[in-house]
């Protein structure tokens, strides 16, 4: 029989080994984190001048993914990021199927849900415990928007609150973290966390401002090219892909007038406050489960929703006083302007509700400090917002496809975090207005607003310079059957019958603006452009 102090010992030794033991088996929380509009080089990590710490330190210590594509636009990436599958099958507002919060509830997670929703009915209706944010697709920055939301009641703002959208999102993500870890200290949480910015209008605080109102000042041609030479340093992207030639609608900075350039400069330095500020609140958030000593036991993921938007509406004055307005810290109605979401999508081509590049691909970081031992690792497998789903189930230990009545396309992300292969997708498949892509096996065919199909080599060209399609007929044939054959199959093609043209949901909602004017009259820009080498035409809806 062993002594007093040897049984003691043994016994503080089995409770360290039970506690470790335990601590290893306890799953993950999950922090989903989407950026709206914000294109691929933004970020620090991707190449960007604008300061990011937060997100760059998650990805020095987690992974960046090079290949990460989305459905190019609010509501169609969202609905394929919350259902797992995608938006033609799930419907817009997610009509089929269940949703991120019903999944994660499923598996006993506290589930919040923080910032834009743009999809059907309430959050907290929708299998989330607990929500803050607006549920429409846009929304003023230092005003409460008319569908902001606390649960199901009315968000009003307290009267002489300094209200900053960015900011309240990450008051309330804070104050609910808080309230569970009050009410049980080991529950895990999942938490879709999806930010307004740094969406138009150009709205910042002054301070923020003004740490970038020299930094444009160089126009957004050598920022252009500085990020790529960036980009090629840090290994985002490959010198093999050349940069494109500025967009031809797009003049050279140095045709600018001074009073062009000053207007330009800042409104690139208020988008870019936006982004700063975003980071910002992204670091509170991380810093407050870092003090409830759960950090290295968080999955972070961090994307953007679609690429940077050519959208400009033609608002009056152009000047840097009517840009800032009366507080200094932009005014309604102003969006970045084509010629910087064209730097915002460095390497890359096209925009938002496109598919070329600079609309599908996004940044996206993902950091799991317990489980991603060798941090900094470039992914360049590609991936895609459906395999969200089945990675947080899978995280979870249940994965989504062991327990949904139909196998969801996604695949997880798990295997990639820590170095492992994974099974690569068979092909990836995209649709939204007259636009289409499939992506199969290294080539990619495209065709943007009913332009010919074109054919890339994305592991030689991802910037999407050699059309191959006259060169390889054959295969650009096949991928076409493919995705026709894809598209046939899908439930909800959103073409309308009698005219042929697309039609799109929400058109009460007054960030749906395509195609038609705003509340105010103010003239909506219509992006069409037939063939890539043709300039960008202002269209005007009727009334």
């Amino acid at each position: 029989m062993p002594t007093p102090t040897i049984a003691v010992a043994f016994a503080i030794i089995s409770l360290v080994f039970s506690v470790n033991h335990a601590h290893a088996e306890q799953r993950p929380n999950i922090i989903l984190i989407l950026a709206d509009d914000m294109g691929y080089s933004d970020l620090g990590c991707y190449g960007s001048e604008i300061a990011t710490p937060n997100l760059d330190r998650l990805a020095h210590r987690g992974v960046r993914f090079t290949q990460f594509y989305n459905s190019s636009k609010c509501e169609p990436t969202r609905a394929s990021l919350m259902s797992g599958q995608y938006w033609q099958d799930t419907g817009f507002g997610v009509k089929r199927g269940q949703t991120m919060g019903e999944a994660m509830k499923q598996r006993d997670y506290a589930t919040f849900a923080v910032g834009k929703w743009h999809l059907d009915g309430n959050p907290v209706d929708r299998g989330f415990d607990r929500y803050f944010g607006h549920l429409a697709g846009g929304s003023h920055y230092f005003r409460v928007a008319a569908s902001q939301r606390l649960n199901h009641d009315v968000f009003r703002q307290p009267p002489g609150d300094d209200f900053y959208m960015t900011d309240a999102n990450a008051d309330y993500a804070i104050e609910f973290i808080d309230e569970l870890r009050q009410e049980d200290e080991n529950k895990p949480f999942m938490m879709y966390l999806a930010f307004n910015a740094p969406h138009s209008p150009l709205h910042a605080l002054p301070e923020d401002i003004a740490k970038y109102r020299d930094t444009y000042r160089v126009g957004w041609d050598i920022i252009r090219q500085q990020r790529h030479k960036k980009q090629i340093d840090i290994g985002i992207t490959k010198e093999q892909w050349k940069l494109p030639p500025r967009d031809p609608s797009v003049p050279a900075w140095e045709t600018l007038s001074q009073r062009e350039k000053d207007f330009e400069s800042t409104r690139m330095a208020i988008y870019a406050a936006m982004v700063d500020r975003m980071d910002q609140a992204i670091g509170r958030v991380l810093d407050r489960v870092k003090e409830h000593g759960e950090e290295d036991n968080t999955l972070v993921i961090f994307l953007s929703d679609n690429g940077g938007s050519a959208s400009d509406p033609s608002i009056a004055p152009k000047t840097v006083e009517g840009l800032l307005g009366e507080n200094g810290a932009g005014k309604n109605g102003y969006w970045v302007g084509v010629g910087w979401s064209n730097v915002s999508n460095t390497p890359f081509q096209r925009y938002k509700c496109e598919m070329g590049n600079g609309g599908i691909l996004t940044s996206c970081v993902a950091s799991w400090p317990s489980v991603i031992t060798t941090g900094g690792l470039l992914i360049d497998e590609p991936a895609h917002i459906v395999d969200l789903m089945a990675t947080i189930t899978d995280v979870a230990g249940t994965p989504i496809s062991e327990t949904a009545s139909e196998k969801l396309p996604g695949l997880s992300l798990r295997p990639l975090l820590n170095g492992s292969p994974r099974a690569s997708h068979d092909a990836l498949y995209f649709h939204l207005f007259h636009n289409r892509a499939i992506i199969a096996d290294g080539m990619k065919l495209v065709s943007n607003w009913d332009s010919p199909w074109a054919l890339y080599d994305m592991n030689a060209d991802r910037t999407e310079q050699n059309d191959l399609a006259s060169l390889r007929p054959e295969l650009a044939v096949s991928l076409q059957k493919r995705w026709e054959s894809w598209y046939a199959d899908v439930p909800e093609k959103r073409w309308n019958p009698s005219t042929g043209e697309p039609r799109y949901r929400r058109m009460d909602d007054p960030e749906e603006s395509y195609n038609r004017r705003t509340g105010n009259g103010d003239e909506i820009i219509v992006v069409k452009r037939s063939e890539a080498s043709q300039p960008r035409k202002k269209q005007i809806a009727p009334k």
